[in-house]
């Protein structure tokens, strides 16, 4: 009864969550509201006895990619930007059928991947000791590459924003 409410008080989080991220007008809020979704995830992930996964999310998500968003965010100067949204009949249109098609993509490969782990894992369960070996030793190459990715990109934002034109040219 108690993991049954606290999966519901986490999705209601996560989906209000979600809705600040996108209605906020303040792009730093709503980065701080994306940083809610993110942890209300990792929860999910806990409560599906997913610990790894969820301490990837906080780690990886909620933490490294959250403050490239916040530092790309304070490095462009959002109030002298002159971007209008205009909306109307075809734009909503629009954005209605990319948010169906992605929903519909998103709910089948869910059932997809859960039937292909119910064939691969059967009852089986992996404990951090087995992902991390197949982590350092079969896939030691992408994990080095994501790395260095994630060290470029904060690179790459402070030199874009030096350059001639940029928020903070000298």
């Amino acid at each position: 009864m108690v993991e049954l409410v606290l999966f519901y008080s986490l999705a209601i989080m996560v989906v209000l969550a979600a809705v600040g991220v996108v209605m906020a007008s303040n792009p730093l809020l709503s980065a701080l509201h994306l940083v809610l979704t993110m942890l209300g995830v990792a929860g999910l992930f806990f409560l599906l006895h997913a610990p790894f996964v969820g301490a990837v999310q906080i780690l990886v998500y909620a933490g490294a990619v959250m403050v490239l968003f916040v530092l790309v965010i304070m490095l462009v100067d959002v109030n002298h930007l002159e971007v209008k949204f205009v909306g109307g009949k075809i734009s909503a249109l629009v954005k209605g059928l990319a948010v169906g098609i992605f929903s519909g993509l998103i709910a089948a490969m869910t059932m997809r991947s859960s039937i292909q782990i119910k064939e691969i894992a059967g009852d089986q369960s992996f404990s951090m000791i087995e992902i991390s070996k197949v982590l350092f030793t079969k896939y030691v190459v992408a994990f080095e590459l994501l790395g260095m990715l994630l060290l470029v990109i904060p690179i790459g934002v402070v030199a874009l924003s030096r350059i001639r034109g940029g928020t903070h040219e000298r």
